[in-house]
């Protein structure tokens, strides 16, 4: 091709014909091409986290009153409307994007509630004339006051119709739901997380700007895939969340059981995220063929609707299922990667943002949707207030009114003597020119005084959200709070320390991780790692004193890294767990931020138990329980049932746990209740009783009084007293506490069942005991956030009144 040589524009047989630089036009076509694909198409805005045809998609269902309580459409009749209205492109991709919001195992929180085949990890979805679609319930969280002026609207493709520029976003969904896209010369992939831990973190860094990466992951520890799984270490995600990018290895989640009398296999329940189980079967069967598998003997697929999912690996007899295992997870999707790079737009411009700077976005951005809100709410309860002053004004004078309008010649001349008679301003008497007479009753003058008193209190409460900066953060924070209360689900993904990835030429023999023997923390906060118990592994005082200075330790169990504990939970269910998927820190740094919350380990999918105590199986010692009504008791599991769970005590409908401890006949029992009562007494007073039983009277209780501490204390141990007084009316946010450190020899034993004594004396403002500890070692108090709280360092008298400490406290522990 020859470039033209004369610049100016000629005509050739009545066609203008214009010479340009092909290579300059290559390059201004290019850039506007990738332009339009990166700000129109292939990223997402970190405000609201959704790509633009995805905003659309749920701008028009909602335009086209898709509600979750209404019927479902063809979803042919949704891309319709979006592509003719808002969205210029194919169908095809239109389509797409609306069925990866429905997908739950694509997005950790789905915005389109599909009905139909949408698809699975192994099938694309049915066609759009086949399947149907409306809004689920967190959508309308992101689209939610959309006519108040919250956004900016811009026209569409054709300056017809008007869109959202962004959606208000009621939910952090950029880091909930995560994103994927393809650009020209930039792509982004950010992983999913859980609702309930971003609206925590984002909360923390509302209230505390300053808050780092390492503040914010005790709230948001890793992703929450929404396949469930494990993530191996945690280095990855820190890089991530520090710096935008970085990966993460995820593993299936495989457990061992007994196919038949000599039949031993694998049973996979959960997959790394976007992998299907035909993907894994495929790689299984050709690992075998190639002879990089062995022991494997068949695979079948019993995934159904009722168990969800469930891939069997039959193993041959003589092999290791966790040495075959480990060979799975080198040669086959059940061990996967998945690289985050955290790339978004920022005020159109497209950046790459580490956890700090995500959550900062959103919160900037909900900040502006809920100013302008109240702007305009207060806009329009100050238009209404005016009318109805005006509209009261007029009854009051009903008759003078009624003349007036009578001898009026045309309405014009009637508003403009309402206006001058009785001081009205033109919209006033406009509004009571248009009054209807059944508005003139008795019972309408007491409805408009009603409405004006009520529309004064709005106004008065708009008024201070606007005009104080702490308390527009605080209805931020409070409908973060009612999204996670009302989307919000428990954990899936278990977070894990790195395992180290075998080398090819290792033996399965040695591939599995030596059984030695360990030691299991549960933090305050109901996080738990492990601890090598090696003799040899002795801590220098420098490194001892770096141990102390991180989390809060309520229990603690010595066993091996392949052998079984008990985790006692608050319903009085004893879970076996084996602790190899732990976290394993080591001792001289011990942070429990890189631990896991030990009720996801166990997979127990309701949000109000917890984790009591750590106890070793097989042990001819005694377990002390304890119960908030006061009831105390003393199992020996010296044969426990073979169950993965079984019951421990026989609790009341009302009752629950608050401790459980080993409890030798040579220790004392410590409760502690909520009106500052301590009672002490011999553990050899509490006869061991079986599983079944409910226990006897441990402690007296007062009126609505409850336990909130119970532990043992070994007989002539100098053990220390910490209690934590505060008001149960306080106001959120206040953080007002004291709290007093006594020593345990000034509280005498008495017999159990008794009332105890005084442990604080309540100042004038107290009403209760927040949270208490007896024990040896260094006391560690943590608000509910489990941010540290610093206790007095002098001793107080037994029944004295506690010192006041720096904001409110919800737990107590010993220093690990």
């Amino acid at each position: 091709m020859t470039e033209a040589r004369s610049d100016a524009p000629h005509d050739t047989a009545g066609e203008r014909i214009e010479d340009i630089d092909i290579s300059q036009e290559m390059e201004g076509s290019f850039l506007e091409y990738a332009y339009s694909v990166i700000y129109s198409r292939a990223l997402p805005d970190a405000r609201d986290g959704l790509k633009p045809v995805q905003r659309r998609i749920l701008f028009m269902m909602q335009d086209m009153g898709l509600r979750p309580e209404k019927g479902h459409v063809k979803s042919a009749r949704v891309v319709g409307e979006v592509m003719g209205k808002l969205h210029p492109h194919g169908d095809a991709s239109i389509y797409d994007a609306l069925v990866r919001m429905a997908q739950g195992f694509a997005m950790r929180l789905p915005l389109v509630d599909g009905h139909g085949n949408f698809g699975s990890l192994d099938d694309g979805p049915a066609a759009s004339r086949y399947t149907e679609a409306r809004l689920a319930g967190a959508a309308l969280a992101m689209t939610e006051s959309l006519d108040e002026d919250v956004v900016d609207f811009v026209p569409n493709y054709d300056n017809q119709i008007m869109q959202p520029d962004v959606l208000p976003s009621a939910v952090p969904n950029l880091l909930v739901n995560g994103a994927s896209g393809i650009a020209v010369g930039m792509a982004t992939n950010l992983a999913p997380h859980n609702l309930v831990e971003a609206v925590d973190g984002a909360k923390h860094l509302l209230h505390h700007p300053e808050a780092t990466v390492d503040d914010l992951m005790e709230f948001i520890p890793g992703p929450d895939l929404p396949g469930g799984g494990t993530i191996v270490g945690l280095d990855g995600v820190k890089d991530a969340y520090r710096t935008g990018r970085g990966a993460f290895r995820t593993r299936a989640r495989v457990s061992v059981e007994q196919l038949g009398p000599r039949r031993t296999g694998l049973v996979v329940t959960e997959l790394p995220y976007l992998v299907g189980p035909e993907r894994v079967i495929d790689k299984i069967k050709q690992g075998v063929e190639a002879k990089k598998l062995s022991g494997i003997s068949d695979v079948a697929d019993l995934t159904d609707r009722k168990n969800g999912l469930r891939l069997v690996v039959s193993l041959k007899t003589g092999f290791s299922p966790d040495a075959v295992l480990e060979q799975l997870y080198r040669y086959t999707p059940l061990e996967d990667s998945f690289s985050i790079n955290s790339v978004a737009l920022v005020n159109g411009q497209p950046q790459t943002l580490g956890l700090r700077e995500m959550l900062r976005v959103f919160l900037d951005h909900r900040i502006a949707v809920v100013t302008r809100r109240s702007e305009f709410r207060l806009s329009k309860r100050r238009e209404r207030l005016h009318l109805v002053d005006g509209l009261l004004i007029a009854i009051l004078d009903i008759d003078e009114v009624i003349q007036l309008i009578r001898t009026s010649d045309d309405a014009e001349t009637a508003r403009t003597r309402l206006m001058q008679v009785f001081d009205l301003s033109e919209a006033q008497a406009e509004y009571i020119l248009e009054l209807r007479l059944r508005r003139l009753t008795k019972f309408s003058r007491v409805e408009l005084e009603a409405e004006r008193d009520q529309l004064r209190i709005e106004i008065e409460a708009l008024l201070e959200i606007l005009g104080s900066p702490e308390r527009l953060r605080e209805v931020v924070a409070a409908e973060l709070d009612q999204a996670a209360e009302a989307f919000g689900t428990p954990r899936r993904t278990v977070l894990t320390g790195a395992v180290a990835k075998p080398s090819r030429t290792t033996s399965s023999d040695a591939l599995q991780v030596a059984d030695t023997p360990c030691t299991v923390l549960l933090s305050a906060t109901g996080r738990a790692l492990r601890v090598d118990r090696d003799p040899e592994a002795a801590e220098s005082p420098r490194s001892a004193s770096r141990a102390t200075k991180h989390g809060a330790v309520i229990s603690r169990a010595d066993g091996t890294v392949r052998g079984e504990l008990g985790a006692i939970l608050t319903d009085g269910t004893l879970h076996r767990f084996t602790p190899v998927d732990l976290p394993l820190v080591p001792a001289a740094s011990i942070a429990f931020s890189a631990g896991v919350r030990l009720t996801d380990y166990l997979g127990i999918a309701d949000k109000r138990l917890h984790v009591v105590g750590l106890v070793p199986l097989d042990t001819d010692t005694p377990i002390g329980l304890f119960t908030a009504q006061g009831i105390v008791k003393r199992v020996v599991l010296t044969d426990p049932p073979a169950k993965p769970l079984f019951e421990v005590i026989g609790l009341k409908a009302d009752d629950r746990l608050v401790g459980a401890f080993p409890a030798p006949d040579d220790t004392e029992f410590a409760a502690v209740t909520n009106d500052a009562q301590l009672l002490r007494f011999s553990a050899a007073s509490v006869r061991p009783q079986g599983r079944p039983a409910g226990g006897m009277a441990g402690i007296r209780l007062g009126a609505d009084a409850r336990v909130v501490f119970a532990g043992a204390v070994p007989e002539g141990a100098e053990a220390r007293v910490v209690t934590v007084a505060d008001s149960s009316i306080t106001l959120p946010g206040t953080d007002v506490a004291t709290a007093k450190i006594s020593d345990w020899a000034e509280f005498p034993a008495k017999g159990r069942g008794t009332g105890g004594v005084r442990a604080q004396r309540f100042l004038k403002w107290e009403d209760q005991i927040a949270c208490a500890w007896v024990g040896t070692g260094e006391p560690r108090a943590l608000a509910a956030d489990g941010a540290a709280r610093k206790l007095p360092t002098e001793l107080g008298r037994r029944d004295g009144s506690g010192q006041p400490i720096d904001g409110a406290a919800a737990h107590v522990g010993a220093a690990p």
